[in-house]
């Protein structure tokens, strides 16, 4: 006997619907949260750990660098493991191998050691959002799904806005070892939750009645836990590479601010460890805005009849034209508070582009949104990894300005390919079976 077998006597009821899936969300929104809580901590720590141990602007930007190759190299790996295995276990596993090797950051001696911890955590954390987003596609409705991606996505905004100034208060208080140990508990913590609360479809839930089983299966169709991914016949879809240079555009621009901006305010700005972690924080947490903003507002568009190919795109333009135009002007002004003021209105504006995107991965990739959206990830954060590796030497040749006109330029790229997405057109439908 299933979880569902009164199902027919419940549905005639007419009880309402229960909300097992915005339970899974929630969860799934902590998980984004502690990923760049994790991810993070080492940008605010960077100047003491350059104090403790020599390492100059380039060693720490291969440091840095270390983590994003090994994100960008385990995307598809990830991806694929939610898809054969069911996120519940697959991203159980990978949060609790990142957690270890946050903790074992701490434990580094030298600039070696310290990029292989990185490389290993990357590995781990590469397979996050495509095993989350796996986790979603057979929970959240369509019209719901850009809400999801952007309220998952503003949880890791949130993550990554509150950890500088926790960072900073720690390290004042305990040393720059203390931060990484905490939040690995905390990762392990939710592992255990994740795995005790979620399940790979609805029907095996037992939170979930015969109401809400109908309404997502009624959407979705009932599904697989479980499924064979196609790879030739996704690779072969133009409108997928298509996507995923847009996200490499993105993912360049916003690692600078998970990377290299707190280095940027002690270095141009002369902010001391205290303001430093206040102000890197405030333009992330405009990012945290921009990300509910996008995503709730692409949905409006489609539930209102623009449909998805316009609901998408629109949000998206916008948002790269907005950080197009204020990244410059932050980076010119003279005037701190300014400044600081013209960067939050550029994250904000970045940020409406990523629920869009990655609700884009569910539009298109339907029960291979896993590796769909692991394909998209590798590339972004191939240019996560470049922004990561390249910046330092950038500014040592031609300074801060040149560094953020580069993202500038690539905001305007990527609105210029995501007139070419269009997210009403699924990547492969799979043969009905007999």
């Amino acid at each position: 006997m299933t979880d569902h077998a009164l199902a027919p006597e419940t549905a005639a009821t007419g009880a309402r619907p229960t909300r097992a899936r915005h339970v899974v969300l929630w969860l799934t929104v902590l998980a984004y949260l502690i990923t760049y809580m994790d991810r993070v901590v080492i940008a605010t720590a960077a100047p003491s750990i350059q104090q403790e141990f020599g390492f100059s602007d380039k060693t720490l930007g291969w440091i840095f660098a270390s983590f994003s190759i090994a994100y960008a190299l385990f995307q598809i790996p990830g991806g694929w493991l939610g898809d054969r295995f069911g996120p519940r276990r697959a991203l159980t596993g990978v949060v609790v191998w990142w957690s270890t090797f946050t903790a074992l950051t701490a434990t580094t001696w030298s600039a070696g050691s310290m990029m292989v911890t990185r490389f290993l955590f990357g590995m781990g954390e590469a397979g996050a959002f495509p095993i989350a987003t796996r986790s979603l596609s057979r929970w959240m409705l369509p019209a719901e799904r850009g809400w999801a991606q952007g309220v998952t996505h503003a949880g890791a905004r949130l993550g990554g806005a509150v950890t500088p100034a926790i960072v900073a208060a720690l390290i004042l208080a305990f040393g720059w070892r203390m931060p990484f140990f905490l939040f690995a508990l905390i990762g392990l913590g939710w592992a255990a939750l994740w795995f005790w609360y979620y399940r790979d479809t609805p029907r095996e839930h037992k939170s979930v009645n015969a109401s809400e089983l109908a309404l997502i299966e009624g959407a979705l169709g009932q599904g697989k836990a479980r499924v064979s991914v196609p790879w030739k016949r996704l690779l072969a879809r133009p409108q997928l590479w298509t996507l995923s240079a847009m996200y490499f555009c993105y993912a360049y621009c916003i690692n600078i601010f998970l990377t290299w901006f707190p280095k940027y305010l002690a270095d141009a700005r002369g902010f001391d460890i205290v303001a430093m972690g206040l102000f890197a924080s405030a333009p992330l947490a405009a990012g945290v805005v921009g990300d509910m903003a996008g995503g709730w507002f692409s949905d409006l568009l489609v539930k209102r009849g623009a449909g998805l190919k316009m609901g998408r795109r629109v949000v998206a333009i916008a948002g790269f034209t907005i950080a197009a135009v204020m990244i410059p002007l932050a980076a010119a002004s003279e005037e701190h508070v300014a400044s600081i003021l013209f960067f939050c209105i550029a994250l904000f504006g970045l940020e409406l582009t990523v629920g869009v995107s990655w609700a884009v991965t569910l539009d298109i990739g339907g029960e291979y949104a896993g590796s769909v959206s692991a394909v998209m990830n590798t590339l972004g954060n191939s240019g996560a990894a470049i922004a990561a590796a390249v910046t330092g030497y950038i500014v040592a040749a031609s300074g801060w300005f040149a560094a953020f006109a580069v993202l500038a330029v690539l905001c305007v790229i990527a609105a210029l390919l995501f007139t070419r997405i269009d997210a009403s057109r699924p990547l492969y439908v799979p043969e009905p079976e007999a």
